[in-house]
């Protein structure tokens, strides 16, 4: 069929719950996930077309139907998330998969384009997602904002114990108690999610049964951390580990480190960007890295208004020239500075040597994973040397943290 024929029959439209099972077929095509799989880890058949009910009740989902059959789709959920202290709502991208006989139609690009159009109207001047294919979407504007970090460590690698005055008690998974620590660590960690009941779901949806949660609680029985786990085969696996003072961080360690005599590994995940080994007496452990999280600025000039420079003074001044593959609202000039009250000011007047990058490496640079040097010297911006040295001052320098899944 020629793809004038086919573009003629499709239509694009948002998705309710009446196309939750074509929704469900189409993921499970595109990811080769099957029932057998599902069941063999403890789903039930309900359990499986049920799963992605509140993808279709709680975000915002497009599809091209060709006809009255779903071919292409992208969900977007509405979020939060703490950029260096400042709250800003974030569209999760997820759900995005098309069927190979409508590949290269552009059905996919199409649906970006107005996802991301929808978001800057819904106020979400930034894009969150979980990438398949990094090159793909580095196309599209989004850029490596984090990284996750696993880890192995012997069991006679494990910290010696450190005197802490509290002790950890294990809970329920969705104890109130994890979900206070959670809150406070998100309101002052840069990168975290700010979860609520929807992000916890997700958080939990596809965990093994065998998950065990622990809270640290202080002398006066404050929860200060938590530790989700689980023990199988003599390895201890850490899925996260969140800790608001160093006195829970030697706590949950000593907890950790009380199974010895069950364990021969600790095998975890880390997403601090910082690795584990250095806060370890014997530091030989194996770490890998892989990138993790992307982000795309949805709306410059809305995210820029918002955004904590840590110097706000009508001396800095700063011209962007940014290109962006999909949104026409970000491409071109956009010059900010500040006045005596340190009141942003934002015009498209030229005003200093421009700086010129495109959308991706802007969004990567002010979410502080790569600093402005770096980008420099690789090229991926285009300065001169004392601008460089203005956005070294201005960018926060806190890296992401970001350990959810959606």
């Amino acid at each position: 069929m020629r793809k004038s024929e086919l573009q003629k029959r499709l239509t694009m439209r948002e998705l309710d719950k009446s196309d939750v099972s074509q929704f469900n077929a189409l993921l499970r095509y595109a990811f080769q996930v099957t029932s057998r799989e599902l069941m063999d880890v403890g789903w039930e058949e309900d359990e499986i077309r049920r799963s992605k009910y509140p993808v279709i009740e709680k975000a915002n989902v497009l599809g091209w139907f060709d006809q009255d059959k779903l071919a292409s789709q992208l969900a977007v959920y509405p979020m939060k998330v703490n950029i260096h202290g400042e709250i800003y709502s974030m569209g999760g991208v997820t759900g995005v998969a098309t069927y190979p006989e409508y590949a290269n139609a552009g059905l996919m690009h199409s649906l970006m384009k107005k996802s991301l159009e929808d978001m800057k109207a819904r106020g979400q001047s930034i894009s969150f997602l979980c990438p398949y294919s990094i090159p793909y979407y580095r196309k599209k504007g989004w850029e490596i904002v984090s990284d996750k970090m696993t880890f192995s460590i012997k069991d006679t690698q494990l910290p010696k114990r450190v005197e802490v005055p509290g002790m950890v008690e294990r809970v329920d998974l969705e104890h109130d108690d994890i979900k206070k620590i959670h809150d406070s660590f998100a309101k002052i960690r840069h990168g975290a999610l700010i979860r609520r009941q929807l992000e916890w779901e997700e958080y939990f949806r596809w965990e093994v049964e065998d998950l065990i949660a622990a809270v640290y609680y202080s002398e006066n029985h404050e929860p200060l951390g938590y530790l989700f786990y689980w023990i199988e085969n003599e390895i201890f696996h850490i899925k996260e580990m969140v800790y608001l003072t160093q006195e829970a961080r030697h706590g949950i360690w000593n907890y950790i480190s009380a199974h010895f005599s069950m364990i021969n590994e600790v095998h975890g995940a880390n997403y601090t960007n910082e690795p584990l080994a250095f806060l370890l007496e014997d530091s030989e452990i194996k770490e890998e890295i892989q990138p993790y999280i992307m982000a795309r600025i949805v709306d410059f000039e809305a995210f820029i208004r918002k955004y904590p420079f840590q110097v706000k003074s009508p001396n800095n001044k700063l011209t962007f020239r940014i290109e962006d593959p999909l949104l026409e609202w970000n491409n071109g000039n956009f010059s900010i500075t500040w006045d005596e009250n340190e009141n942003l000011i934002l015009t498209k007047e030229i005003i200093s040597k421009p700086i010129k990058l495109n959308i991706g490496t802007l969004t990567t640079m002010l979410m502080s994973y790569k600093r402005p040097s770096y980008l420099s010297r690789v090229e991926k911006v285009e300065t001169d040397f004392e601008t460089i040295k203005i956005l070294e001052r201005l960018i926060p320098l806190e890296q992401v943290y970001f350990s959810d899944y959606f």
